[in-house]
């Protein structure tokens, strides 16, 4: 398997140097990975994303789930790495599903747009609402203090971006704030897939009483993924977008934004809280606090 890290020498500027200095680097690996769909001894292209090598069959899982081509992992037969022979190409896997074939096809002359959220809207909530039902909760109200430090916990366990500096994560995390699984990827999007990847593999979903957290901003196609999956809190170290605050709103979904340190936005779902007052929500839901 390619390495995600990708050894390469720079030029390093420092102020206090009248000079630049060659030091080594380590930056993120980015390639395609491509989808092949094998029906007997047909084999069709279904799908062609970039990401960070690493946690692929995580990543192919996530996506088939988010597409509607499979609700569990044993919907699928088969996921192999590509080889002919002696020859073996990692940036390829074919699988053989139980269903969902025609699914599949579908989204392949779509181009997978969903699966990166070019084309939303309202009636992308409507569709989603086909598939997702309300997010469950039955744990008790959340600590402020415990989310407020949830994305420190993701850092720290975010080992590729420590040595490179330019991967999203996400991690999942049990009602105690407890973390059960981390992802990392060059997309974000990428990078929650893996992680519902892996909740599928273990059989876990729906994530009722769970959390997602995530390094990056909350856009529509993080929401949507978490809605699809049953996961009903969100924590974003960034922004959310407009739609993605309306998928939560929609699915009953608790979102926050800006989750850093000690502060945080409420979006909606505060009623998951254990917060004093309504004083302890952002008075603007537009800028960091």
């Amino acid at each position: 398997m390619t390495s995600p890290r990708t050894s390469r020498t720079v030029l390093r500027y420092r102020q206090q140097t009248p000079c630049c200095h060659e030091e080594p680097d380590e930056v993120v690996t980015e390639e395609p990975l491509e989808i092949r769909l094998v029906q007997g001894d047909e084999e069709h292209s279904v799908a062609l994303t970039m990401r960070t090598p690493g946690a692929d069959e995580d990543l192919v899982l996530g996506l088939l789930h988010a597409e509607g081509a499979i609700h569990k992992a044993r919907d699928v037969l088969s996921l192999d790495v590509w080889q002919e022979g002696e020859e073996v190409n990692p940036n390829v896997v074919r699988i053989q599903l139980r269903s969902g074939f025609q699914v599949l096809r579908r989204l392949s002359r779509n181009s997978f747009t969903s699966s990166a959220c070019g084309v939303c809207g309202t009636g992308s909530i409507e569709m989603l609402a086909l598939r997702a039902a309300p997010a469950a909760w039955n744990a008790p109200p959340l600590d402020p203090e415990l989310l407020g430090g949830l994305p420190e916990k993701l850092r720290k366990r975010q080992t590729l971006f420590e040595s490179t500096g330019g991967l999203h994560g996400a991690a999942l995390c049990d009602a105690r704030g407890q973390l059960l699984a981390v992802r990392e990827d060059i997309g974000r999007h990428n990078a929650v897939d893996k992680l519902i990847g892996w909740a599928l593999r273990q059989d876990l979903l729906p994530l009722s009483d769970h959390l997602l957290v995530v390094s990056s901003r909350a856009g529509f196609e993080i929401s949507q993924k978490a809605a699809l999956a049953g996961i009903p809190v969100i924590v974003a170290v960034s922004a959310p977008s407009s739609l993605a605050i309306e998928v939560a709103e929609s699915f009953g979904q608790t979102l926050l934004g800006f989750v850093r340190e000690g502060r945080f936005n409420v979006y909606c779902g505060a009623e998951r809280l254990a917060l004093t007052s309504s004083r302890a929500l952002a008075p603007s839901a537009t800028s960091p606090p």
